[in-house]
């Protein structure tokens, strides 16, 4: 596994190194000690999956408010999507900066979200699938997003070849501003 940390300080992007013959390639994706390494948090209470049907799906941005703040990682196992962090943290050098990166089904790349740092995605092709690895059970009541449009952090999204497909509960996110 190769790690490369990101201009978000903390979050970081995760390559494997497949070993291939002629049955397909083996890969390993996880090894706590190589997070340790790094002070990435290793535990994984929670594993969740996000299957979206249509190009063009946005989700986010989302985020668990403190003290229930969750690290994860985050796979996309199947398609391909325009992965999106926002740093959120008052105190951090990379405040409300941004980052986007390229996950598929193909790449077999993974990112880690720290703690405070928002997530989203847009899918970029029909049957696309992420996998969540997160260190901290959900609790309902400290879910938290904002909105994927918001001047604040001015992110740049691609263009779907159609309609944006959106929940109603993203859809109404508060801006940062209103958040804090």
């Amino acid at each position: 596994m190769r790690f490369r940390e990101t201009a978000i300080p903390g979050a970081w992007v995760i390559d494997v190194d497949p070993s291939a013959d002629e049955r397909g390639m083996f890969a390993r994706t996880f090894d706590a000690a190589m997070f340790e390494e790094r002070g990435l948090s290793p535990a994984v209470a929670q594993c969740s999956t996000s299957f979206n049907a249509r190009a063009g799906t946005l989700r986010g941005l989302h985020y668990q408010a403190d003290p229930h703040g969750e690290c994860k990682l985050v796979r996309c196992t199947a398609g391909a999507v325009y992965d999106v962090l926002v740093d959120l943290r008052p105190d951090s050098p990379g405040h409300l900066r941004w980052e986007a990166f390229e996950l598929s089904g193909d790449n077999r790349r993974a990112v880690y979200v720290p703690r405070g740092v928002a997530h989203g995605f847009q899918t970029l092709v029909d049957a696309s699938e992420l996998l969540y690895m997160i260190d901290r059970a959900f609790e309902p009541s400290a879910a938290c997003g904002v909105r994927w449009d918001d001047p604040a952090f001015g992110i740049d999204w691609p263009e779907p070849s159609r309609a944006r497909i959106m929940s109603e509960r993203d859809r109404a996110l508060p801006d940062y501003a209103s958040n804090r």
